[in-house]
């Protein structure tokens, strides 16, 4: 028999659920800092539900099956579906703007690579029902502020913004036929990653002559918000909202963090304004994290039509890149205490030290049996406590014990009283 997880999938051994905890914590709190409520919903979702919202091509990348009754269902490969469902059954009586987020293990069946699994978790948030800049602002905030606290900089990542609608304005200004904007957008998203020979060769075979290639080129060599307001209208807003984002961030103290990057386009007909993806900066990864404006959402899937934000935030590639930054030895750090007995006759002693000391909200790994004193502090290692308390006759007769401190070999002698009142530093 292969104990091995099916193939795709993860085992969360302790030490790599200290490294998920440090990735969820950072996650939840962030997304408290700024607002946002939480919501779940079902890990099984129609199949209609998710192939109206992308198409029947994603049946060939989910986990879909039929149930005993007949029905087609899947496994969710994302949250925004389910989301979108929940908004749409109750949309008049719901108070918007929603500020909701969500930490959702979601699963696809398609080729793994590096940063990509077949099963993960995701940390969505989305604002919806406010078409202001201001939404934008808060999602990459957030998201920013979560990397912040597992110990990233901005020497380790930016976030590289764009804007489909804007993409769409210079386009249509600089002359070139809109039955080529999709194929000139699928060669955007592949610039730094194919040469321009190749990249030319692309827009070849769509039918795009060289004068309209050269245009293309031109396009691309767009690298700030200014070269881009340059192409457009004096009082476009599509510029006035992504300099409004910028300013907002900076605001925040997160310019250092932001990046205007014309390539970036995400879905093609999903995202309708600014869209944004996270990337680190030595270009060894996958996004670390992508999202933007959807403002069609809700209106496609039956219901009325609103202004939409929102961003997917993987824990696999963030968990590859705090590895390879070495940010992950917080995870390995010491913590609460150990406690073992000599014989079942200190036992009773034993369990009202580990009472005093988790009603002072620490941890206390309680032996489940007697054991020798070596083996005590051996296992107290490998569970990486911080302090070990062993309870022999002695320490009954005394009513006292020495708190050992497990890095240090130092010892201090103290009472339960002594706990109970706080007299030492726990």
């Amino acid at each position: 028999m292969n104990f091995a997880p099916p193939r795709g999938m993860r085992d969360f051994y302790p030490d790599e659920m200290r490294v998920r905890n440090k990735i969820f914590s950072a996650w939840s709190e962030s997304a408290r800092r700024f607002g946002f409520q939480q919501y779940d919903a079902p890990v099984v979702e129609t199949e209609e539900l998710l192939t109206r919202k992308a198409g029947e091509e994603i049946v060939q990348q989910i986990y879909n099956f039929e149930d005993k009754s007949g029905r087609r269902l899947a496994l969710r490969p994302e949250m925004t579906p389910s989301l979108a469902r929940m908004v749409i059954s109750k949309q008049r009586e719901l108070v918007y703007p929603l500020k909701w987020t969500a930490i959702a293990q979601c699963f696809r069946y398609e080729r793994m690579s590096k940063g990509r699994k077949r099963e993960h978790f995701q940390w969505n948030m989305d604002i919806i029902g406010d078409e202001n800049v201001m939404a934008e602002v808060e999602v990459l905030g957030a998201a920013i502020t979560a990397l912040e606290m597992m110990g990233l900089t901005a020497d380790d990542y930016k976030v590289r913004v764009g804007s489909r609608a804007l993409l769409a304005e210079i386009f249509d200004g600089m002359g070139l036929n809109t039955a080529h904007f999709m194929p000139v957008c699928m060669v955007l998203d592949k610039m730094g990653k194919i040469t321009r020979d190749q990249m030319t060769e692309m827009l070849v075979s769509e039918g795009l002559n060289s004068s309209e290639i050269l245009t293309v080129f031109e396009l691309m060599a767009i690298s700030s918000v200014d070269d881009a307001a340059a192409k457009v209208a004096a009082d476009s807003k599509n510029i006035a909202d992504l300099r409004d984002l910028f300013s907002m961030l900076a605001d925040s103290g997160l310019a250092d963090y932001l990046k205007f990057d014309i390539s970036i386009i995400r879905g093609l007909s999903y995202y309708t304004g600014i869209v944004f993806e996270a990337f680190d900066t030595q270009n060894q990864f996958r996004a670390i994290f992508g999202g933007g404006r959807y403002d069609n959402l809700l209106s496609s899937l039956g219901g009325e039509k609103m202004p939409c934000v929102g961003l997917g935030f993987g824990d696999v590639v963030v968990r590859e890149l705090l590895a390879a930054r070495n940010k992950l030895k917080d995870t390995e750090a010491v913590d609460g205490f150990i406690i073992g007995y000599w014989s079942d006759n200190e036992r009773s002693f034993a369990t009202q030290i580990a009472a005093a000391i988790r009603q002072q909200g620490q941890r206390v790994d309680l032996a489940l049996k007697a054991e020798k004193a070596k083996k005590l502090f051996s296992r107290g290692n490998k569970v990486r406590a911080a302090y070990a308390i062993y309870i022999g006759p002695d320490e009954v007769a005394n009513g006292a014990f020495s708190v050992k401190n497990m890095q240090t070999r130092d010892s201090v002698d103290v009472t339960i009283d002594d706990i109970r009142n706080n007299k030492v530093i726990l």
